[in-house]
């Protein structure tokens, strides 16, 4: 069994062993999901793209990359 300590601050180290099976690494999103009262799994918050299709519509109208940059440039100059 692999054990981490918890910090004062609420942090915890994940050890090598355990990265290096869930693929995760530093910048990298994991879930603490509760699977009953007071028992938890923790896993990697990544998704495959395949699992990603069919989250967005199709957008009604196609945009230029030159009405792009244009809508960022006039973002841009306005925060200043």
């Amino acid at each position: 069994m692999t054990t981490a300590t918890v910090t004062g601050k609420g942090q915890i180290t994940i050890p090598a062993q355990i990265r290096a099976a869930l693929h995760v690494g530093t910048g990298d999103r994991v879930e603490f999901v509760e699977i009953e009262p007071g028992r938890y799994e923790f896993m990697a918050a990544t998704r495959s793209l395949s699992e990603l299709k069919g989250m967005f519509k199709k957008p009604s109208k196609s945009i230029s990359i030159q009405d792009m940059n244009a809508a960022i440039a006039a973002r841009g100059a306005s925060a200043k």
